[in-house]
């Protein structure tokens, strides 16, 4: 027989009110009754009615994360995993679930998923996974006032919960530690210009040259479609055929991997490489890729901690997170 939320009460001896208190996290029950209660929900294995209790109490203790499209082969970039796992941990220990759905950027905004998730209300709050320019989600979650977060700053912080890194500080300390290394000739690959964090990386390239008197070379600065090895390998390629830097910096990972594919095909071993979000795979490269480790699973940790803080209206001074980066240095950077 399915044990119910009356079995519990009465295994810790207090009302059904008071279990679902502390199921909602209430700070009105003391620390000695919520250990109580969760002693009992452990004895007795019970597991609460989400929906039910959705409908009892107008909040269902769900929050859904809009992945970008580009996230639906999942396993392909290991920041969304990262990210996501950070997610979890932050929800879980709040007692929040997590429901996962991809942004289709085809579709106009009738058809975005942040509007069906409102309108069924399914979800008490929405986490983003990227932020870009003129976003229809952002501007449609900030029209209806639905709780939200996202990862990555908005082009308008102004009543916007966000969590990122300092991306222009991160790829302008990237760039003099390279200069310091001797390079003048660095070039840059990035990939989908209108987000963010591509515009804020591209302006830590651009002002890091500019500090030490170093020209910039277009042919050096390329924008790519997608942060995919393929692309790293196709743009390395063309940067080749027209010049010849002695370092190349990356706005993801997987161009760098193209980046060191392209340069072996090439038999170019004497160029610097560095990379951005120090994925898993990473230190296995051949040469091991130096890489900007931005602390994906933090990101997804405190963007989820800053929304549930919003839903609980607990009192916080923090509307948005820094999260620090450090480089990873291996041996890709020391090539000359």
């Amino acid at each position: 027989m399915k044990v119910t939320i009356k079995d519990v009460a009465k295994e810790a001896n207090v009302a059904p009110s008071t279990v679902s208190r502390v199921l909602s996290n209430s700070h009105k029950i003391s620390e000695e009754t919520k250990i109580r209660v969760n002693e009992a929900i452990k004895k007795l294995n019970y597991t609460p009615n989400i929906i039910a209790r959705g409908l009892a109490n107008n909040k269902t203790r769900i929050l859904a994360v809009v992945l970008p499209e580009e996230a639906e082969d999942i396993f392909s970039n290991p920041f969304f995993v990262q990210a996501m796992k950070g997610i979890s941990i932050s929800a879980q220990s709040e007692n929040y679930y997590i429901m996962y759905a991809f942004k289709d950027s085809g579709k106009n905004e009738d058809d975005l998923w942040t509007k069906k998730f409102i309108d069924s209300n399914l979800v008490d709050g929405i986490c983003l996974l990227t932020s870009k320019e003129n976003d229809d989600c952002i501007n449609y979650l900030k029209d209806t006032n639905c709780p939200f977060v996202v990862i990555g700053r908005p082009e308008e912080i102004d009543g916007v919960l966000w969590v990122d890194n300092d991306n222009f500080q991160a790829m302008y300390n990237l760039v003099h530690i390279l200069i310091d290394k001797g390079h003048k000739e660095i070039a840059f690959i990035g990939a989908k210009e209108n987000l963010n964090v591509s515009k804020d990386r591209l302006n830590g390239y651009i002002q890091a040259l500019a500090s030490r008197g170093i020209k910039l070379n277009n042919n050096f600065l390329l924008e790519m479609k997608d942060f995919t090895q393929k692309e790293g390998y196709i743009a390395t390629k063309n940067i080749f055929e027209k010049d010849s830097p002695t370092a190349i910096v990356t706005t993801d990972d997987l161009l760098a991997f193209g980046v060191q594919e392209a340069l072996n095909e090439l038999n170019i071993n004497n160029v610097a490489v560095a990379g951005f979000n120090n994925t898993p795979l990473a230190k296995y490269q051949n040469p091991p890729l130096a890489s900007v480790d931005i602390n994906s699973e933090k990101l997804g940790y405190f963007a989820t901690k800053l929304l549930i803080d919003k839903l609980e209206k607990r009192e916080t001074d923090h509307r948005y997170y820094i999260i620090d980066t450090e480089l990873v240095e291996r041996e890709s950077l020391n090539k000359k």
